[in-house]
């Protein structure tokens, strides 16, 4: 996101794997290497029967995709009673928040999604059954706040915070949200 785009710090980066080390994806979108000869793709150009057939094959590539390419990270949600999630520059405000709530007694602990799309909602639904209440916390109006309520599933309270327009939230405002919550959580 923009806020990452323009950051400074030191970063170090991994190994550069060659195109022979990398795992093979059969569903990714790669080119077909002159291997079939090209065409035109224009649904009018098919037979209902032969358009079903094709849906019916995308529709396996998304499961494909689905099953194998969810991507999180959480930290400190062992024992939280309070999970964020929150992802891009939300997440680093978010983890500083959850130390903070930390030092003061709050057991928060942060769920980052890595993947939006498939969102990672096994990961984050094994974290139902402990927390009391789930924080989105997102530099939007609420993009993955409809993908957090389904992982919950109705389970615990899902409350939003978030800012637009370019207005990086601080991490006193999400602590401040944390507290909140928990309060809210506890009666």
């Amino acid at each position: 996101d923009g806020m990452l785009g323009q950051m400074m710090e030191p970063v170090v980066l991994p190994e550069p794997l060659s195109a022979d080390e990398l795992p093979e994806k059969p569903w990714a979108t790669t080119g077909h290497a002159m291997k079939r000869p090209h065409n035109v793709v224009n649904s009018l150009y098919l037979t209902a029967e032969d358009l079903e057939d094709l849906n019916r094959e995308r529709y396996e590539r998304y499961a494909t995709i689905i099953e194998n390419e969810q991507l999180s990270e959480s930290y400190l949600t062992e024992d939280a009673d309070i999970v964020l999630v929150a992802f891009g520059g939300a997440a680093r405000v978010a983890r500083s928040a959850v130390n903070a709530a930390r030092e003061q007694g709050v057991k928060a602990g942060l769920f980052r999604p890595i993947t939006l799309w498939p969102f990672p909602t096994e990961a984050l639904s094994a974290l139902v059954p402990q927390a009391k209440a789930f924080l989105d916390v997102e530099m939007n109006m609420g993009q993955m706040i409809e993908d957090v309520r389904l992982a919950v599933a109705g389970a615990a309270p899902v409350e939003f915070f978030g800012r637009t327009g370019g207005v990086i939230p601080t991490p006193d405002e999400v602590l401040a949200a944390i507290v909140a919550l928990n309060e809210k959580a506890g009666e």
